[in-house]
This record gives C-alpha cells, sequence and structure tokens, in this order.
C-alpha cells in the first residue's frame, strides 16, 4: 500500500512520467545516508557522535552505501527520464565533494590529499552524472 502510494505520488510529479520508484527510493537513500554519516561526524568532531561506531566501522557502513547507491539508482532509472532522479544523484555527489573538501580541511597525520582525491573524484562523476540524467529529462 505505502509503495503503491510512493509510485502514484512520484509519477504525478510534473515533468516526472513513469518515474521508477525504486531508482528515487535508492537516489533519496543514499543522500539520507550521507546527511546522517556528516552529521555524526560533525557531532564526533565537537565531543562523540550519535552513531557508536569508530570512523572505520562509519565509513564502511554509511559511506560506501552512499558511493554506491547512486550509481545503481542511474542503472535502474536511467531510461524513466525522470528530473528528480537527476537532482537527487547531484545531491549526492554533492554531498560527497563537500565530504571530500572536510578531509582537505581537517588536521590529519596522514597525507590528506591521499584520502580525499577518491572522495572529490567519486563526487564528481555522480555530480556529472545527475547533472547528464538531469539534462536527458529536460529535453
Amino acid at each position: 500500500m505505502a509503495c503503491a502510494f510512493f509510485t502514484n505520488f512520484i509519477n504525478g510529479l510534473p515533468g516526472a512520467p513513469a518515474v521508477s520508484a525504486v531508482a528515487i527510493a535508492m537516489a533519496a537513500a543514499a543522500v539520507g545516508l550521507l546527511a546522517v554519516y556528516g552529521a555524526d561526524v560533525a557531532a564526533s568532531m565537537s565531543g562523540g557522535g550519535f552513531i557508536p561506531l569508530d570512523e572505520r566501522a562509519r565509513g564502511l557502513g554509511l559511506g560506501v552505501p552512499s558511493l554506491i547507491l547512486p550509481f545503481a539508482a542511474y542503472a535502474v532509472g536511467r531510461r524513466s527520464g525522470s528530473a528528480l532522479l537527476g537532482a537527487l544523484i547531484t545531491a549526492a555527489g554533492a554531498l560527497v565533494m563537500v565530504g571530500g573538501a572536510a578531509v582537505l580541511a581537517a588536521p590529519s597525520d596522514r597525507d590528506p590529499l591521499s584520502a580525499a582525491a577518491p572522495l572529490l573524484a567519486a563526487g564528481a562523476a555522480q555530480a556529472a552524472l545527475g547533472a547528464f540524467a538531469t539534462w536527458r529529462a529536460r529535453r
């Protein structure tokens, strides 16, 4: 019932005919994971994070899926022609790039560029893919 409501809601959006609800849900999940990840990192910098995980576990549990999900969402919904899907993928890429910039700015005893470069590259690829999906949906 909830899935039918979600599908009807998305299909009723202007400019988004026959959108794949699964692709939109995947991209929205990636944005949500990135938001939780960023909020936990910000909270851990000022004392203690609200998710009781160390850096590695937090990165594997929240970071890796949020890097994979936008690409998978594009693959699932590439024929749907949804500008909303493109916008969500672009937003996920922008959040990943903000995280990469934060890694560059944070004090660390290891080389920050080697840690930030993959994030910046993956974020740029996601943002470009999202921009392409949005452009393709609008033409």
